[in-house]
Order: structure tokens, then C-alpha cells, then sequence
């Protein structure tokens, strides 16, 4: 695939490593918003700026058929305008708040837990997120994800979000009780999944039509 990497920070560096080892070319790379006239050469754009300017290089790709794996968080009140504009252009969209594999099962078992779990009301549950300094939006989109599941079944939560140096991310999932405590966790040790799951994606979704997910990727979920 010729890939765009918009956005060119830890997260786009990390990707274009796994996307050349697994022989893709690199035809353009954007600090933010890509230059319209360096597109024609491009497959599939894969998108880690800012939510600042998130929706605007989604919208610029949508608008010139170019297909887009986003996985910027801090943006999502502009969600819906993209899915219909993605639908209007019959182009290509996949968003994901995460996409290491190993995150992508967590947030399949967090359900499914939730699930179980709602009918027992004695239990309070709160999410905690670590990451590192440099990480703009708080709470993260992983616990955002997280959260969304857990109230879907009626259950009330607090998040709270840490931010420190060197910390790629680690999230908690707890249900406290007088009796017992239950935890659920997942922690990152590097950014490797974070890219190989982004590239994995884009290989799935190049030639595809609509709006996606990592669950359509790895086929879980409901």
C-alpha cells in the first residue's frame, strides 16, 4: 500500500516503522493537516495528529476518496458528521480510541464483564487511566471506551486519569464491595501493538466500503 501518515509524533513514528518492515511505501507524511496536492499517490491515509485537527484531515480525505484509519481521541462531538459524510462520498472510515489488539480483547471481556456483573448492585466501579506526559486529552479515549460499556448496563462510575512520564498506558477497571474487590487490567510496555494493530487495520479496510471498527478487524464483539 502507498500510505499518508498524518500526524507525525511517537504514535506516527511507531507506525511507519511497522508499515515499511511489512513492505508498504511511505508517500507522504503530514506534522497536521496534509497538502491536497500531495494525495494523488496515496491508498489509504492513517491518521495521529491532535483533536484539534482530527476532524478536519478525516474531512479532507473523505472529501478526495481517500480511505482513513483515525485513531486520534478528543474529537468524537464531530463522530457523526464523518460517518455521514462518509456515507455520502461511499468512502472509507475506521476510527478506533485503541488499537493494540491486546486493548481491543480488554474492551470485548470489559462488556461482557459489565454484563455479568450489573444485577449486583452492591459493587461500585471506577475506571483509572495512566499515561504519559505528553498525552493531550483526559480521560483517555481507551477509558471513554471502557466507561461507555460499563454504563450501556446501568452502572454509575468515576474515572480518574494520571499523567506521567514514561507511562504508555495502563487502565484499571475496578468493582469494590465490602466484601471483595474485583480488577480488571491492561497495561501497555511499548507502542508496537499501538502500530501494528493501526497497520493491521489499514490492510483490512483498503479495499473496503463504509464505516468500521477494530472489532470488524479482529471479528469479536457484538
Amino acid at each position: 500500500m502507498n500510505i499518508a501518515l498524518i500526524g507525525y509524533g511517537k504514535m506516527g513514528k511507531a507506525v511507519e516503522k511497522i508499515a515499511r518492515n511489512r513492505n508498504h511505501k511511505i508517500v507522504l507524511i503530514s506534522t497536521c493537516t496534509p497538502d491536497l496536492t500531495n494525495l494523488k499517490e496515496v491508498n489509504i491515509a492513517i491518521e495521529f495528529s491532535i483533536p484539534e485537527a482530527a476532524f478536519k484531515n478525516v474531512k479532507i480525505c473523505l472529501e478526495n476518496n481517500i480511505p482513513v484509519v483515525c485513531g486520534t481521541t478528543g474529537w468524537l462531538d464531530k463522530l457523526s458528521e464523518i460517518k455521514s459524510l462518509c456515507q455520502e462520498k461511499n468512502g472509507t472510515f475506521l476510527y478506533s480510541s485503541n488499537f493494540s489488539i491486546g486493548v481491543n480483547l480488554f474492551f470485548e471481556i470489559n462488556r461482557i464483564f459489565a454484563h455479568i456483573i450489573a444485577p449486583y448492585k452492591e459493587y461500585e466501579v471506577s475506571i483509572e487511566e495512566k499515561h504519559h506526559t505528553e498525552k493531550k486529552d483526559t480521560p483517555s479515549g481507551t477509558a471513554i471506551t471502557l466507561a461507555k460499556a460499563i454504563l450501556n448496563e446501568g452502572n454509575q462510575l468515576v474515572i480518574t486519569s494520571q499523567r506521567i512520564e514514561h507511562v504508555i498506558g495502563i487502565h484499571t477497571i475496578r468493582y469494590h464491595s465490602t466484601i471483595d474487590d474485583i480488577s480488571l487490567q491492561h497495561r501497555a510496555n511499548n507502542r508496537e501493538g499501538f502500530a501494528l494493530g493501526a497497520v493491521v487495520a489499514a490492510e483490512w479496510v483498503s479495499k473496503k466500503k463504509g464505516i468500521f471498527s477494530m472489532k470488524d478487524v479482529l471479528g469479536i464483539g457484538e
